[in-house]
Formats: structure tokens, sequence, C-alpha cells
């Protein structure tokens, strides 16, 4: 059953009355939220640029995996060059499990200003990789980026509640459309450079010199506003209470199951294109068809949640996403791509730009928010993980060398 709009506008009520009145170490007054300000924006706006580089690179790895498929991995399968990508994307949530408790102890600028500088050397690294090197892709993409990207990833989302507490949602919405709009820059950057002039090598360090560039502005403009708690909380008892957290238990599960066949289309959908017989032009922007779409659903989800309700609106946005997953079954022209890409965009971004606010809905006690997102991010995007045999590696492999469309597009959808 659906929650309603209004019950969800009382949980929010009450999560902040029970924040107010357990965790009075964060600030002398802390009932006093200044929702918005040049220090606000400018920490909205820098978390917007980190999730822009991190989340936004991450989710356009289906440019490389057409590129590494047909000219620079070309003796490794499609699972195996998935699991680059897949294995990045698992390490962004995963290393949140690290991160998060460490943002919730006060570490926030070690963590971002690290997160950025690895980030940085891992594209550069990767723009010094060989052709059919496999391992020195796999380590640069795979583990460095994704290391990197995981260690900026939930301290930029959380450090909007220091200043945005009836606004949250909205902001956070913000912050999160900084990934989508990545997956829109990303893709049409790369696959002007990788398949241009300059070639990979020159290609990924200009891609790496515009990450760059982004991520120290991010730093310029991040502040905290709150001390962190005088007693840090406990993760193991806040673990406990995530177990006995019947709502936050139902997230989790559902977001295991929807990341299982979340990224598919992300990964797939420009080589689906380019092996229906469409334009190499055309099906270079597939993804960015897709992206545009997500970016436009995550600057819009905050508005259309203030009527539905959070719950409400991912219950949609979750159904919604595997129906049009096993539509790709019928990919063969330019109007279905253009319709499937439009379409399961803008669903993908209402989901990904409400999870956050989800979370939030769902932690009693926001001195533990760090914590639960770092839970809720790391169990779901187990599901990517090579070595759980789940999501995009498996996809890959149903798909075998024979480019096998229908049997991944049922697996990730069913999922």
């Amino acid at each position: 059953m659906l929650y309603a709009a209004p019950q969800q506008d009382k949980e929010s009520e009450t999560l902040e009355g029970s924040h107010l009145a357990t965790d009075s170490n964060l600030s002398s007054h802390p009932h006093e939220f200044p929702e918005g300000g040049l220090a606000a924006w400018t920490t909205t706006f820098g978390a917007f640029l980190i999730q822009l580089c991190g989340f936004g690179y991450t989710t356009s790895f289906g440019v490389y995996q057409d590129f590494y498929t047909q000219h620079y991995l070309t003796n490794e399968t499609s699972s195996a060059i998935s699991w680059i990508g897949s294995l990045n994307t698992f390490l962004v949530t995963a290393v949140g499990l690290i991160s998060g408790p460490l943002y919730d102890r006060g570490y926030f600028y070690h963590l971002v200003i690290a997160g950025s500088l690895l980030q940085s050397f891992s594209l550069f690294m990767l723009s010094l990789s060989k052709p059919d090197q496999y391992y020195q892709v796999f380590l640069a993409q795979g583990v460095g980026l994704g290391i990197a990207s995981g260690l900026v990833y939930v301290p930029s989302i959380a450090i909007v509640s220091h200043y945005f507490r009836r606004r949250r949602t909205l902001a956070m919405t913000f912050v999160a459309s900084g990934s989508s709009l990545g997956a829109v820059i990303h893709p049409i950057m790369l696959n002007n450079l990788l398949n241009g002039r300059l070639g990979f090598g020159n290609g990924v360090r200009a891609s790496a010199g515009f990450v760059s560039v982004l991520l120290l502005t991010a730093c310029l403009c991040m502040r905290t506003r709150l001390d962190p708690p005088m007693t840090p909380a406990n993760y193991i008892v806040a673990g406990k209470k995530c177990i006995r957290d019947v709502p936050f238990i139902f997230a989790m599960a559902g977001g295991f199951f929807f990341q299982i066949g979340f990224y598919y289309p992300l990964f797939f959908i420009q080589l689906d294109s380019i092996k229906h017989g469409l334009s190499v032009t055309f099906s270079f922007y597939s993804l960015v068809i897709l992206n545009v779409s997500n970016c436009v659903a995550r600057v819009t989800s905050g508005f259309i949640a203030a009527f539905t309700g959070v719950p409400n609106l991912i219950i949609v946005a979750t159904i919604s996403g595997g129906v049009l997953t096993l539509g790709m079954i019928g990919l063969s022209s330019m109007a279905s791509v253009v319709v499937l890409g439009v379409m399961y965009g803008y669903f993908a971004g209402l989901y990904i730009a409400m999870v956050a606010p989800l979370v939030a809905i769902l932690t009693p006690d926001l001195s533990e928010l760090g914590a639960r997102m770092g839970i809720c991010a790391f169990v779901p995007f187990l599901a990517s993980d090579s070595n759980s045999l789940t999501g995009t590696p498996i996809s890959g492999a149903l798909l075998t060398s024979n480019y096998i469309w229908w049997i991944p597009a049922v697996f990730s959808g069913v999922s």
C-alpha cells in the first residue's frame, strides 16, 4: 500500500523533532537552520559539482563500455569490461560505509580533499594505460576512481543537512541533479575526445583536467556549519537499530533488487544502438538523451515529492523503471531509442534523487544520518559488485559475443 503524502510530512516533522531533542550537541541553536544564504548555497553548489564529477562520471561508463569493446580492449568480453564500471559503481557507495562515519565525526574536509586528489590522479593514470592491458584500466578506473568517488559521495550529500531542514529535500535533489548533468556533459566530451583526433590518452587527460578544475572549485565552495557531536554516534548501536527498523530494511531490500537491473540501460544503450544498425553519431548521443531526461527528473523531483510524498514517488519510479527496461527488448529504431531513453532516464532520475531524502525520512536521529546513508548505499549497491555475480557483469555475460539483447533486458527488467 502506498503511503499518503500528509503522513510523510508528519513523519518528517517527527524526525526533525526527534533530532532536535536528541542531538543538542550539534549546535547551540539546533532549531535555527538558515534555509538559504550565501554559505548555504555555495556549499550546495560545491556538493553539486562533486556529484557532477563523481557519480556523474561513473554513470557515463557506457561511453567507455562501447569504446573498450570495439577498439581498446578487444581481447576482453563485454562481461569482463562491464566489471570495470560495475566495480567503480560499487566502490562509490561501498566506501560510504567508511566515509559516512568519518563525516559524522567531523572529517568532512579530509574526505573531500583526499577524494578529489585521488580522482584526479586516477584519471591521469587511466590516460597512461595501454591498449589491451586490462589490469591497467581496471586498477585506474575500476579501483582508483571508485574509491575516490566513494570518499566524497556521502559527505557531499549529507553536508546539505547543515543548512536546510524545511527545504532539505529540495536542496538534496538539486545536489543529486549534479550527477545527471555530469552524465550529460561527460559522454558528449568523451565521445568526441576518444573518437576524435586526440585519441584515448590525450582525450582522457583533457577530461581529467576538466574534472580537476571543477573539483578544486567544489572544495573552495563547501563549508561545514555544525560541529560534530561531542559524543560520536555508536555505529554498532546504529546498525542494530537499522536491523530492527522494518521500513528501513524494506527500503534497503527494494534498493538491492532495483540496483541489479538499474545500470543495464546506462551501460549498454549506446552499444545496443550501434549493433542495431543506427548511425554512430546518433548512437553517441543516445546516452546523452537518457541523461538529459535524468537531469530534468532530478531537478523536478523535489517539487513532485512535495505533493506525492517521497515514498510514493520512489515506488512509482522503481516500477516504471522495471517496465521500461523490459521495453528495451524492442529497441531497434531511432524512435525507440529516443522514447526509451527519455522515459527510462526520467524515472531513473526520480529514483536516484529520492534515495537520500528517503533515508533522511527514515532516520529518527540525524546524528546517525551519515552512517545510515552509508549502510543504505552499500547494501543496495552490493548488487552491482562483480563478486556477487549480479548487475551489469551478469548482464554482459547473458549478452554473449553474439549480442542476444533480449536475455539481459529480461533479467534486468524483472529484477
